[in-house]
């Protein structure tokens, strides 16, 4: 049997670090570059994937010079060439270089006037958007300055790193204290960007700031909407993208934008079977929609899974966009796996509960038992 894929060992390897200790000893020639590989693979292997680049970090800085400047400069010297700023998306860097961003928050966060033009160098390799958080935490002023000049840089990363460096709930990001708004100006210059890997960013940002600031955020979606400065497609997308959550959670301002009424005369009917249904079998899920007029409908369905102790949990699961047809039914199936080894959740034997949710409202549901 084939070895399970590994992205720990995939993004920070033997060959990986032997890679970085060339870069660097080719840059100058007090590194020791041995010493480096040895150290590292010392403690490499047994690490977690975050432990591994903090791992690499360490030693890397005990080898560079104590002097943070001549550290700034070998780092230059031994980057290799930026990523193609031709591309717009796909192409994310090489990960071995993550650990000089780490490298940089650490030595380098009392000196934000050489550290972020480094931080600007790097990210062209490798996003720094965890680095330049600590950063924006202490000398947020300066960073939203240098920003201020990423924002229009004929690089795509750095143009990234400004959306996704600023994220409010950048995932296993640190937590930045600045005003969840103040970035908004940024979004506005970037979000018509012509490469979805900035784009990507600006919606899931926006996604984030859903959480926070819901009617700002979508306030500001609707003023692009005016502007028309993307092509129809790419604001849709982008728009979609960006309403997911609250979509999800049925906001009826979030379906309106993205043209689906909350109050559409939609009835339906769901049912589930088998009933009761096995863990690790399926249960098929049969809707039946109607409405007197012909109107776009966005279905979803709510499973509410059981839990010890009489608690519940909850995810939404996206069924059909469609347009309903007046007078004429529509007829959707879905059979829904029920993994009893999922890694996110753990199924629990007992009553579940699924509902239909249509343009945001619940308009009907069912119910079933799991067994083991």
């Amino acid at each position: 049997m084939a070895e399970a894929f590994s992205l720990k060992d995939h993004l920070f390897n033997a060959e990986k670090v032997a890679y970085l200790g060339d870069l660097f000893a080719r840059a100058w020639d007090g590194f020791d570059r041995d010493g480096f590989v040895a150290d590292v693979m010392a403690d490499l292997l047994p690490l977690e994937l975050k432990q591994r680049q903090q791992l690499i970090a360490r030693v890397l800085g005990a080898k560079l010079p104590a002097d943070l400047q001549h550290s700034y400069d070998i780092i230059a010297a031994a980057l290799p060439a930026p990523c193609d700023p031709t591309l717009s998306d796909d192409d994310f860097g090489d990960f071995i270089f993550a650990p000089i961003g780490d490298f940089i928050a650490e030595r380098g966060l009392e000196a934000p006037q050489t550290s972020l033009p480094m931080l600007a160098e790097v990210t062209t390799r490798f996003s720094m958007e965890f680095a330049i958080r600590p950063f924006l935490n202490t000398w947020e002023d300066q960073v939203i300055a240098a920003m201020e000049g990423w924002v229009t840089s004929d690089h795509y990363h750095l143009r990234r790193l400004v959306s996704e460096g600023t994220r409010p709930r950048l995932p296993w990001g640190q937590k930045v204290a600045m005003d969840p708004l103040r970035p908004l100006p940024f979004l506005d210059q970037l979000h018509s960007d012509p490469t979805r890997y900035v784009t990507r960013s600006v919606a899931n940002h926006l996604n984030d700031l859903a959480a926070l600031h819901p009617a700002e955020m979508m306030d500001q979606l609707e003023a692009w909407d005016g502007q028309a400065a993307q092509q129809p497609k790419e604001r849709e997308w982008l728009t979609k993208h960006a309403l997911r959550n609250l979509i999800k959670a049925g906001d009826p301002r979030a379906m309106a934008l993205l043209g689906f009424r909350a109050d559409a005369p939609v009835t339906g009917q769901i049912t589930a079977t088998p009933d009761p249904v096995k863990i690790d079998t399926a249960v098929t899920l049969e809707v039946t929609l109607n409405s007197p007029e012909t109107v776009p409908v966005l279905v979803d369905y709510v499973l509410h899974f059981h839990r010890p102790g009489g608690k519940t949990g909850r995810k939404v699961h996206k069924l059909k966009q469609a347009k309903l047809q007046a007078g004429k039914p529509l007829v959707l199936k879905k059979a829904h796996k029920l993994k009893g080894n999922a890694s996110t959740f753990t199924l629990h034997p007992g009553p579940h509960r699924v509902e239909l949710q249509v343009n945001g409202r619940i308009i009907a549901e069912t119910g079933f038992e799991l067994i083991a």
